[in-house]
């Protein structure tokens, strides 16, 4: 498989969070329109989220907030964004880089994002064997797949029963 300099995974992730970031800039300005609300996930501790020790207590790892009825403060920045969100009844400011979000949902129209973090791509790299320990994979028909093949295609005559 050739080398992708090109980068298409990062172009198009960054694309992505372009996305997030233009929805958030909107909120910021204007409110949700009709029924759309949010559901943002981040990594707790990811470079450059603030959040108080309270919820970082509860949060260890990963935290879900809401944007719907109450926030406020909407900042929305190149690289991240900032809101005041009431935890417990407890008004806290919250700091999350966009880097650091995992999954973005707005359930009012079933649309929704999934991100690789840094820390999810150290951690893929890590698992994937280096590519001279790998054994090419078998097809189906357990025939060896030869370097530098796609993905084998396979007829639907195949699954159906005969």
């Amino acid at each position: 498989m050739a080398d992708d300099l090109i980068r298409y995974d990062v172009l198009t992730r960054d694309a992505l969070r372009g996305v997030l970031r233009q929805v958030l800039t909107d909120a910021a300005a204007n409110g949700l329109p009709g029924e759309h609300h949010f559901y943002i996930t981040f990594l707790s501790t990811a470079e450059g989220v603030k959040i108080s020790p309270r919820l970082l207590s509860q949060y260890p790892q990963e935290m879900t907030i809401i944007l719907q009825h109450q926030f406020w403060d909407l900042i929305v920045t190149e690289d991240r964004f900032e809101v005041g969100l009431s935890f417990g009844g407890i008004p806290e400011r919250l700091v999350v880089p966009f880097n650091a979000i995992s999954r973005f949902f707005d359930p009012s129209v079933q649309f929704g994002l999934q991100f690789e973090t840094a820390a999810d791509a150290v951690e893929a790299q890590e698992e994937t064997p280096a590519a001279e320990d790998t054994a090419p994979a078998e097809t189906p028909d357990d025939e060896p797949q030869k370097p530098g093949e796609g993905a084998e295609v396979v007829r639907l005559d195949r699954f159906r029963k005969k």
